[in-house]
């Protein structure tokens, strides 16, 4: 069994097995394991994963999937919970519900989709889980140890995808199908998961339709899947009552059509761009748009741009992007793509003059930010970087990545004390404390500074040095 099969087995298995085989505490479910507590636990997995190479941390495709798992929380889920959506690099099809509502995505689910409503679905399932206090009732239940040795085996699990130990891989699969046994106790709450997500994705506007033509779609695909199907029902076991149910249910729901949107089409490109060979993903451009098969023209000649872009093909890339822009599209993530093409091409000032106009029309897209302040680094303009940044940083003071820049500007400006502070604050933000804290004491040991400067790094220092504590008193209850 692949590595990758199995890390997506425990992780989805760990809010599988929390979800299963109890009985309906309602709120009472929530009094064993407080919400604050279920959060730190999906943020201690969640620091695992940051750090793993699957995770697919790309601003613009992880804005995308936050803007539709958003939308269904706020316009369908009755719920006060913070939810967090991210994505995996993983072709296979699948998503997943961590503690503290933390919601991962595979690339190859949004790949795989049909249409927006039927990737709205499947998240629409997993809110369900988190918004009926699935989780949170097994928490209630469990002995912290037990959890928390479900918590370490998704950490063994990432580890395990990076080490080719045969051993090691053997382990893992004996406690993959110890996990994989308790999975049988799922379908009351899978069920439950469906019908609330059913409404969360009618109250939305999305094809509620789209649900059972989804799982449909798998069912069906199962036999070309190795092992037999797909890893989403593996981890979300379909039986033939289940997506009985599920039709049923739509039966009486009035047929929609639903326009994808043009993000939804702009990022699938981009993810297939992305993926494979780069001459192989050109000739798939190439060939969908030289024979007219495609969903979405502008999408695919998005991807045909992006995919000349990794071959180096920057002349071409110029010339396809006008192809692009006569369609009259607008969109941030057209934009960003335009000024990369510039940037590539070596054209510095048009670039920059880009960004800026860009930035004018979506001053809030991070894609922009992000990339621009790398192109003034990487052209040694480290105080316009900085500007940029710190004008940033104003309005949103949690982005570790702009902190991450922001240090890469003081470096460029031999400016330490400051260089490491900001360092300290993007692993901060990441949940890395212990790496927090020592930027901070070699920030204070960097001899420079004024008064004001090391005052506040000391206070800061502090600061995290209580977090630290407190992390690692928790952690010894457990």
């Amino acid at each position: 069994m692949r590595l990758r099969y199995l890390f997506a087995l425990i992780v989805l298995a760990v809010p599988a097995v929390l979800a299963e085989g109890l009985p309906d505490l309602g709120e009472v479910s929530q009094a064993g394991f407080s919400p604050l507590q279920e959060r730190r636990l999906g943020e201690s997995i969640m620091r695992e994963i940051r750090a793993d190479p699957s995770y697919y941390d790309d601003a613009e495709a992880a804005d995308y999937v936050n803007s539709l798992g958003n939308r269904l929380v706020t316009r369908g889920a009755d719920t006060r919970q913070n939810f967090e959506f991210f994505l995996i690099r993983d072709n296979q099809i699948n998503a997943f519900a961590l503690p503290g509502g933390f919601i991962g995505v595979n690339t190859g689910l949004i790949l795989s989709a049909q249409s927006e409503s039927e990737v709205a679905s499947v998240l629409a399932h997993e809110i369900a889980h988190v918004t009926q206090h699935h989780i949170a009732r097994l928490l209630a239940q469990q002995k912290q140890s037990q959890l928390m040795s479900l918590a370490a085996l998704a950490v063994a699990i990432l580890a395990a995808r990076s080490n080719s130990d045969v051993a090691g891989a053997a382990t893992a699969f004996g406690q993959a199908a110890a996990v994989q046994s308790q999975l049988n106790f799922t379908r009351d709450n899978e069920r439950e998961a469906d019908r609330i997500g059913l409404q969360i994705l009618e109250k939305s506007g999305y094809d509620p339709h789209a649900m059972p033509t989804f799982f449909e779609r798998l069912q069906r695909a199962t036999r070309l899947y190795e092992g037999g199907a797909p890893s989403y029902l593996r981890t979300h076991p379909l039986t033939f009552e289940r997506l009985a149910d599920v039709q049923n249910r739509v039966q009486e729901l009035p047929y929609r059509q639903v326009p994808d949107s043009l993000e939804f089409q702009l990022i699938r490109a981009k993810l297939k761009a992305g993926s494979g060979s780069p001459r192989e993903v050109l000739e798939f451009f190439e060939q969908s748009l030289g024979e007219r098969k495609f969903l979405s023209e502008a999408a695919s000649r998005y991807g045909l741009v992006v995919s000349l872009l990794r071959t180096k093909d920057y002349a071409r890339a110029k010339k396809e992007l006008e192809a692009l822009r006569k369609l009259g599209l607008a969109s941030p993530i057209i934009d960003t793509l335009a000024c990369k093409v510039k940037v590539a091409a070596g054209e510095t000032e048009a670039a920059f003059a880009c960004y800026r106009e860009a930035l004018k029309t979506y001053p809030n897209y991070r894609a922009l930010v992000y990339d621009y302040a790398d192109a003034l680094l990487q052209n040694r303009q480290p105080q316009l970087a900085l500007k940029l940044v710190e004008g940033r940083l104003q309005a949103i003071t949690e982005d570790y990545r702009l902190y991450l820049l922001q240090a890469r500007s003081y470096a460029m400006l031999d400016k330490r004390l400051s260089q490491h502070r900001a360092q300290g604050e993007a692993y901060a933000r990441m949940g890395n404390i212990p790496a927090a804290v020592e930027q901070l004491q070699i920030a204070l040991k960097s001899g420079d500074g004024d008064f004001y400067q090391l005052s506040a790094t000391e206070a800061r220092l502090r600061e995290l040095r209580r977090q630290h504590d407190e992390l690692r008193k928790e952690a010894g209850k457990r």
